[in-house]
C-alpha cells in the first residue's frame, strides 16, 4: 500500500512538472517577440522587462524560503505562488506603455521565482526518502517545456496574436495547480541558518570561483531562452519555427537528463561540465557567424548536452565543493547566482547589445563570456586537486 502511495505521488510531482514548465515554456521563449512586435518596445526596454524576471528571483526566492521555513507549509505557499503567477499572465496582456510592462512582469516574477524552489525542495526531499531520482522528474518539465513552445509557435502563428502566450502560460499554471494535490506536505528542515551557512561558504574559494563561472556559462544559455525567437525571426524563420527550434532543443535535454548520472559516473563531474559548456560555447560562435536557418534548426539538439548534462553536474559539483552542513544553502546560492543574478545580467546585456550590433553580435558575446567561464572551471578542477592532495599528504 505504501508503495502504491510513493508511486501515485511520484507521477503527481512528474505531472506538476510538466504543467509548470508548459507554461513557462509558452510565456518566456515568445515574451521578446511579444514586446517588440505587439507592445512595440526597443530591445534596451526588453532587456529591462526581461531582465526584472531573473533580478526578482535572486531576491525572491531567500523571501520564499523564509517564509517556508516559518511556516512550515512549502505546499501551501507553492499553491499560492503558481495561482497568483496564473492570475497576473492573465492580466499581463491589458497593459500598454513600458512603465506598467515593467511593473506588470515584476509583480508576475514576484511569485513565479517561487515555483520553481519550492517545488525543488518538496522533490528532492521526496526521492531522497523513497529512492527515486531527480532527473527523472525534472526531464518531464525539460518535456513540458518543449511541447509548449512547439504548440504556442504554431497557435500564435495561425491566429496572428501573441497574447496568446499569456494564456497558456496560465492555464498550464492553474493544472500544475491541481496536481499539488498528492504532493508532500513538507521538505527537510534546514539545520543551518542561512546567514550562518553564507558565512562559511564565503570562506571557500573553489565554490566562490564557481559560482563566478556559474555566471559566466548558464546566465547566456538562460538568456538564450528569451532572444532566439527573436534570432530565428532574423535568420528567415517564422514562429511556427520559433516553435519546432525549442521544440528541438528543450527536447533534447531530456534523454540527457535521465541518463545524466551514468554518464557523470564514468566520465567525472568536470569534465561533463568542460564539456558540456563547450558544447554552449561552440553554439554560440556559430550565431555570431549569420548561419543559414537550416543550420541554427540542426544545431538546436546540442542544447541537450548543454543543459541536460550541465544542471545535474553542476548541482552535483555545488555538493561536493561545499560542506556537508551547509549544502543547503549552497545550492540555494547557486540557483541565485545562475538561475537570478547571471540570467538578468545576460538578459539586460543581450537587449543593450542587440541595439548596438545585433542579434548576431549578442551571440559573439555570449560566446566570449562562455570561454572565461570555462577558463574558471579549470582553475577549480586544480584548487580541488591541490586540495585532496593535501588532505592525502
Amino acid at each position: 500500500m505504501a508503495k502504491s502511495t510513493t508511486e501515485k505521488t511520484y507521477r503527481f510531482i512528474q505531472m506538476f512538472y510538466l504543467f509548470a514548465f508548459f507554461g513557462f515554456g509558452a510565456l518566456f521563449p515568445l515574451l521578446s517577440v511579444y514586446l517588440e512586435q505587439e507592445k512595440g518596445l526597443n530591445h534596451t526596454q526588453i532587456g529591462i522587462v526581461l531582465s526584472a524576471l531573473p533580478l526578482l528571483t535572486i531576491f525572491m526566492q531567500p523571501i520564499w524560503g523564509m517564509i517556508s521555513d516559518y511556516t512550515r507549509r512549502p505546499k501551501l505557499l507553492l499553491i499560492i505562488a503558481a495561482l497568483a503567477a496564473s492570475m497576473f499572465g492573465l492580466i499581463y496582456p491589458w497593459m500598454q506603455i513600458f512603465p506598467t510592462l515593467l511593473i506588470g512582469i515584476i509583480c508576475l516574477a514576484m511569485f513565479q521565482s517561487g515555483i520553481v524552489p519550492l517545488s525543488d525542495s518538496l522533490s528532492l526531499s521526496f526521492v531522497q526518502k523513497n529512492n527515486k531520482e531527480y532527473g527523472n522528474i525534472r526531464l518531464w518539465g525539460a518535456i513540458g517545456f518543449a511541447v509548449a513552445v512547439f504548440v504556442v509557435g504554431r497557435v500564435t502563428d495561425h491566429t496572428g496574436s501573441l497574447s496568446w502566450i499569456f494564456y497558456f502560460f496560465s492555464l498550464a499554471l492553474f493544472l500544475s495547480i491541481i496536481s499539488l494535490l498528492q504532493f508532500p506536505k513538507r521538505a527537510d528542515e534546514v539545520s543551518v541558518s542561512f546567514r550562518t551557512g553564507l558565512k562559511i561558504l564565503i570562506k571557500q574559494k573553489p565554490f566562490l570561483l564557481f559560482l563566478v563561472s556559474t555566471f559566466l556559462i548558464f546566465g547566456p544559455v538562460l538568456a538564450n531562452n528569451y532572444y532566439f525567437g527573436t534570432f530565428i525571426l532574423s535568420v528567415g524563420g517564422t514562429l511556427s519555427g520559433v516553435g519546432l527550434a525549442f521544440l528541438l532543443a528543450a527536447g533534447s535535454e531530456a534523454p540527457f537528463m535521465k541518463f545524466s548520472q551514468q554518464i557523470i559516473n564514468r566520465f567525472g563531474i568536470i569534465f561533463v561540465i568542460i564539456f558540456s559548456a563547450s558544447v554552449s560555447c561552440g553554439r554560440w560562435l556559430l550565431y555570431y557567424f549569420e548561419p543559414s536557418s537550416e543550420v541554427v534548426y540542426a544545431t538546436t539538439i546540442v542544447q541537450g548536452i548543454s543543459v541536460g548534462l550541465y544542471i545535474p553536474a553542476a548541482l552535483l559539483l555545488i555538493r561536493e565543493l561545499a560542506p556537508d552542513d551547509v549544502r543547503a544553502t549552497a545550492v540555494g546560492i547557486y540557483s541565485a547566482v545562475g538561475n537570478g543574478l547571471g540570467n538578468a545580467v545576460f538578459t539586460f546585456l543581450g537587449g543593450v547589445v542587440i541595439d548596438f550590433w545585433g542579434v548576431n553580435g549578442m551571440y559573439g558575446f555570449f560566446s566570449g563570456m562562455t570561454f572565461l567561464g570555462i577558463l574558471l572551471v579549470f582553475k577549480v578542477n586544480r584548487w580541488t586537486n591541490s586540495s585532496r592532495k593535501e588532505l592525502t599528504a
